[in-house]
């Protein structure tokens, strides 16, 4: 560490002293390098102390630059909007007649990863619908589609959960069915 010298008895005290350890005479402090009586940092300390700390926030700055691009540019969509885009082209070609008694109106991506069919029973009313019929022979055939069909693999793979929604020729709910990830897998 550096001296200073008294100006009262010319003797030798440290920097850091205040007062003459000869005499006790008051030491005249350099006014760059004390601040209430606290040492200041040289000027190359503090150069190197701004240089490590600009670094640094470039560093910061450069990986959150670098991650926004990626997330940007470069992430794949997710499974939602490949599903709405798989919807929107199915309603493209809606209504269909998948039978003389079925008629496909629409399907409609939904949250929570599932994906929903609407069909109209064209020639049935609500009250003529029996729905153990349904469940006996109509549900069988649409979980064996959906286990071994390879349009539905996409489906199959992301756990998609698939509805089939049904109204009456008058529009009115007549029946729904739900195949979960669990009954295909």
């Amino acid at each position: 560490m550096d001296n200073i010298a008294c100006t009262n008895c010319g003797s030798g005290n440290w920097v850091s002293s205040k007062y003459c350890k000869q005499c006790g005479y008051e030491l005249p402090q350099a006014k760059d390098e004390t601040v209430e009586g606290r040492v200041q940092p040289s000027t190359s300390t503090q150069h190197r102390k701004k240089r490590i700390i600009g670094s640094i926030v470039g560093i910061i700055a450069f990986w959150l630059a670098y991650w926004g691009v990626q997330q940007l540019f470069f992430k794949p969509p997710s499974f939602d909007k490949v599903m709405m885009q798989a919807a929107s082209e199915l309603n493209k070609t809606c209504p269909l007649m998948v039978d003389s008694e079925t008629r496909l109106d629409n399907a409609v991506a939904l949250p929570d990863n599932a994906f929903q069919y609407n069909y109209t029973l064209v020639n049935i009313t609500k009250a003529e619908v029996s729905i153990d019929t349904i469940k006996k022979y109509v549900e069988p055939i649409i979980i064996n589609n959906v286990k071994t069909n390879p349009d539905m693999k996409i489906y199959r793979d992301k756990k998609v959960t698939m509805i089939y929604y049904y109204k009456d020729k008058n529009g009115e709910f007549a029946h729904k069915f739900s195949v979960t990830p669990e009954m295909y897998q």
